[in-house]
């Protein structure tokens, strides 16, 4: 890609932006928490509103809301109009009312902000340095069950956010040679096996995870009343010799492969493919960053590979389609078909060779 060319004044304009980035995002997190940016929404019809009058309504001292509205202001996520009254933005109604924005900020709020701290540590170590901030864990899904509630929530609401959307076009992709048994790799709390069971009355499940996931997942099938069809087995992909069973028709994986090396993935891959026969079909669905129509998918997708690097296992990232073809590839597969999902996603179906 060629250098954009940008004036030297504007150049440094972007610099210093970067340089105080923490300052604006934690004042967007203060007036989303403080009920600010909603308050200043409601009173966009009537002209604006301020700070007094946000003051007295929120219970929030003149000083405080002064700077971060300030702060806000310069920032282009409020605007102060002629009659010297705050009104919001198209910036600041995104912040506050756009369900992705919301997840986005949150999980970067509550789950990586403070761990972000040791990233230098972990690019130099390859470990997750910044998961101290969290717990003493060697990768964050030892402990997804244990983090404290609203740190579970951003975490778990980010990755359902990114997958939700594309379930419904990917169960019929999954059914199309309507399995009797699918094996859910990397099942987290069963969202997905009791979707599977929920569209085919006839399916069986059996989700492989660390025991902490997969107790809430066989929990959460058992409150559904489908404990009788979804079953599960404990496993750790990073011991010497993962195995799994040899019954499934389809092997599924969502955004699951995302979460180790490239090594570790050829070794996860490789497990399956012992598992699989020539009818055996393997899907995987992930979003690659090469395979996004915006920019800005592409952006969050690289900022979540920074979340692999600091917080989860110090090791994986956001792949691009190119690369998990060739380590599907290595590990004894072919590809059937490459499916794009909705806005963000890719299928890979793959065949052992």
């Amino acid at each position: 890609m060629p250098q954009k060319h940008i004036k030297a004044i504007d150049a440094l304009e972007e610099a210093q932006k970067i340089a105080m980035a923490p300052f604006v995002f934690q004042t967007s997190v203060s007036l989303q928490k403080l009920g600010v940016l909603d308050y200043i929404f409601n009173k966009n019809k009537v002209g604006g509103t301020t700070i007094k009058e946000i003051s007295k309504d929120l219970e929030v001292s003149e000083y405080g809301l002064g700077v971060l509205l300030e702060m806000a202001e310069s920032s282009d996520i409020v605007y102060v109009n002629e009659e010297k009254k705050y009104e919001l933005t198209k910036i600041g109604y995104f912040l506050a009312f756009n369900e992705t924005a919301k997840v986005n900020m949150n999980f970067t709020n509550d789950v990586c902000f403070k761990g972000l701290y040791h990233l230098n540590d972990s690019i130099k170590t390859g470990k997750p340095s910044g998961l101290k901030e969290l717990g003493k864990w060697d990768t964050i899904y030892e402990g997804l069950s244990q983090l404290p509630e609203e740190i579970k929530k951003s975490w778990f609401d980010f990755d359902h956010h990114y997958s939700d959307g594309a379930f419904e076009e990917a169960l019929k992709v999954l059914f199309r040679n309507n399995p009797k048994q699918i094996y859910d790799i990397g099942g987290n709390t069963g969202k997905c096996a009791l979707l599977c069971c929920n569209f085919n009355e006839d399916v069986n499940v059996k989700i492989y995870d660390l025991p902490g996931q997969l107790n809430v997942a066989l929990s959460n099938a058992k409150k559904n009343n489908l404990d009788h069809r979804i079953s599960g087995q404990e496993i750790d992909w990073l011991s010497d010799n993962p195995e799994i069973g040899k019954e499934a028709d389809a092997i599924w994986m969502s955004q699951f492969l995302d979460c180790f090396s490239e090594d570790e993935i050829v070794k996860i891959l490789s497990a399956c493919v012992e598992g699989m026969d020539e009818n055996t079909e393997l899907l995987i669905m992930e979003t690659f960053t090469d395979r996004q129509r915006f920019d800005n998918a592409k952006f969050i997708l690289e900022a979540t590979s920074l979340y692999f690097t600091v917080l989860a296992n110090g090791n994986s990232k956001m792949y691009k389609a190119e690369v998990l073809i060739r380590l599907a590839e290595k590990a004894g597969l072919y590809i059937k078909e490459d499916i794009a999902i909705g806005e963000y996603h890719t299928i890979l179906v793959c065949k052992k060779k």
